[in-house]
């Protein structure tokens, strides 16, 4: 009697990536492993059924229907499986006091969330939390316990907080302003940047406005190198308050009056239910939301 052969996990991890990207080479990034192993682990898990689980042609595969069967089967279960040893394995871990916060929001980090932290870490008996930012979107294999972001999709599942309604203004430094509202469109120039180009045209459409009616100022990648060019300089920024509520707190900027428009857009923070620390993301998403409210409630002039 030959002995019955086992199965590989990792075959079959592969595979469900496989049939998730759709794409061998797509899986062997997301699971960061070489081509040629994704296809020895394919080749592995068809030698166990004695069926082909892919039609190759060329360049391109698709799922045998017997693929796409097995694919739907297992797919869900082999989730289970590796987030419940995730969770079980917390015990284990060096860093259980730490949160990693993922964020395509770089100027809200840099302005808002970043100099803040000291008292969310207080609150929560000196938990340390790292900041990454990036634009991509998660992949299944990063880690990380909280995604904030305006606009990026996240397809694991998650607790969702709507921390900030975003609100433009235009502001500039006070003796550019001088209280002269928004007759200073005229004839002092608007900053713009270009990893925002949404926002000038919807704050024109909120204020009536034509591209006519202003005049065009220095371009720069992000707001938050925009931030040091309107403080010190004759010029004037569209920008989400929240960005620099501190800034006008500090006397730093001032804002034209009747210059406050909705740009439609809504920060979201997501506590991460694969979290090596959920409790802890959960508590972060709830601190942050309550911070942006006080950040954008308090007595800061934006008429």
């Amino acid at each position: 009697m030959t002995e019955e052969k086992d199965l590989s996990l990792n075959a079959v991890r592969a595979f469900v990536q496989v049939a998730r990207d759709n794409s061998v080479t797509r899986a062997s990034k997301t699971l960061g492993i070489t081509q040629s192993s994704v296809s020895r682990h394919l080749a592995v898990l068809e030698e166990y059924f004695g069926a082909k689980l892919l039609e190759r042609f060329g360049r391109q595969s698709q799922l045998t229907d017997f693929g796409r069967l097995f694919a739907d089967a297992v797919a869900e279960p082999l989730d289970t499986i590796l987030f419940t040893a995730k969770r079980m394995r917390r015990s284990d871990r060096k860093d259980v006091n730490r949160l990693v916060v993922r964020t395509s929001l770089s100027t809200f980090a840099y302005t808002v969330l970043i100099p803040n932290l000291r008292e969310f870490s207080k609150e929560m008996s000196g938990v340390t939390v790292d900041v990454i930012s990036t634009l991509s979107a998660p992949a299944s294999t990063d880690s990380f316990d909280v995604l904030l972001t305006r606009d990026l999709m996240l397809t694991e599942p998650a607790d969702r907080w709507d921390v900030y309604d975003e609100q433009l203004v235009c502001v500039g430094a006070p003796d550019c302003v001088a209280g002269r509202g928004l007759k200073a469109l005229r004839s002092t120039p608007i900053i713009a940047v270009t990893s925002r180009p949404d926002i000038l045209p919807t704050w024109l459409r909120g204020m009536n406005l034509k591209t006519s009616d202003i005049t065009s100022g220095a371009r720069y990648d992000h707001h938050y190198l925009a931030l040091p060019a309107v403080t010190t300089g004759q010029s004037l920024l569209v920008t989400p308050h929240i960005v620099v509520a501190e800034l006008i707190r500090q006397g730093l900027l001032e804002v034209l009056a009747g210059s406050r428009a909705p740009s439609g857009m809504q920060y979201r923070a997501y506590a991460i239910d694969s979290s090596d620390n959920p409790d802890v993301a959960r508590a972060f998403c709830r601190w942050l939301t309550r911070l942006c409210r006080k950040m954008t409630e308090e007595d800061v002039p934006t008429k």
